[in-house]
């Protein structure tokens, strides 16, 4: 199925078939869970094309909210939820790619398809390197929309996994005393207590009590682990010093 804008209206065109009539295709029970609590935000200028993707997109079971305007779209408030947004690149005021720009300076994030009707080369990508999903030219096939959907939807859930994560080593990590984060910095820089004890100027011993804290306070269950988290926070491994990063 294609979809193209006329007269402030869709019209479809039947440019495949899926087996399932005219009808967008559902998949399995892993579908349903990534439609489960997402929301698909839609920005477009025309109230037809903003109609007619709020029945397509709910049509497969995504909760859908639809915008006149970008900055509508940053005014409003939006659960805290996985999802992308579907934008048209030209509107009017603040542009499809400006809003993508806005967004990715905020923790608010979100995956983007583009719509456009008058595409070209450098925007498409422009909009890609930028980070957009996709980058769909009117008329598109209504398939080829939801799979880019679901696509973002899981991208999404990863970001925010990730972001989760995160969060919560850093507030592991601002729990630790200077010197423990002096002996974090070193552990992770593959020496040995001896060795801390050295580049610190302590004891053996003092680095060994302080070595567990650091361990039981960022909940890691081996050195492997404490190095995964630490490149997580961009925590530099150090052979003297402080460690650097995780800052903020």
């Amino acid at each position: 199925m294609a979809i193209s804008i006329r007269s402030g209206q869709l019209a479809v065109y039947n440019t495949e078939r899926n087996g399932a009539g005219d009808r967008p295709r559902r998949r399995s029970t892993g579908d349903d869970m990534s439609a489960a609590s997402a929301i698909i935000f839609v920005v477009d200028d025309d109230a037809g094309m903003r109609s007619s993707l709020r029945r397509l997109i709910s049509s497969v079971g995504f909760a859908v909210e639809v915008f006149p305007s970008a900055r509508a779209f940053l005014d409003a408030r939006r659960p805290d939820s996985p999802g992308c947004l579907v934008l048209d690149v030209r509107l009017p005021g603040l542009s499809g790619l400006d809003l993508q720009h806005e967004l990715a300076d905020t923790d608010a994030e979100l995956p983007i398809i583009f719509l456009t009707g008058h595409g070209d080369i450098p925007m498409t990508v422009r909009a890609m390197k930028a980070g957009a999903v996709e980058f769909l030219t009117k008329p598109f096939r209504q398939q080829e929309l939801l799979d880019a959907i679901r696509t973002a939807i899981e991208r999404d859930r990863m970001m925010r996994a990730d972001r989760h994560e995160r969060a919560e080593l850093r507030r592991r990590y601002a729990s630790l005393t200077p010197r423990e984060r002096d002996v974090l910095a070193h552990i992770v820089a593959g020496l040995l207590n001896k060795q801390i004890a050295g580049e610190l100027g302590t004891s053996e011993a003092t680095v060994k009590e302080q070595r567990g804290h650091v361990m039981a306070k960022m909940q890691a269950g081996s050195v492997a682990e404490l190095v995964r988290f630490a490149a997580h926070l961009g925590i530099t491994p150090a052979g003297g010093g402080q460690a650097r990063g995780a800052g903020g």
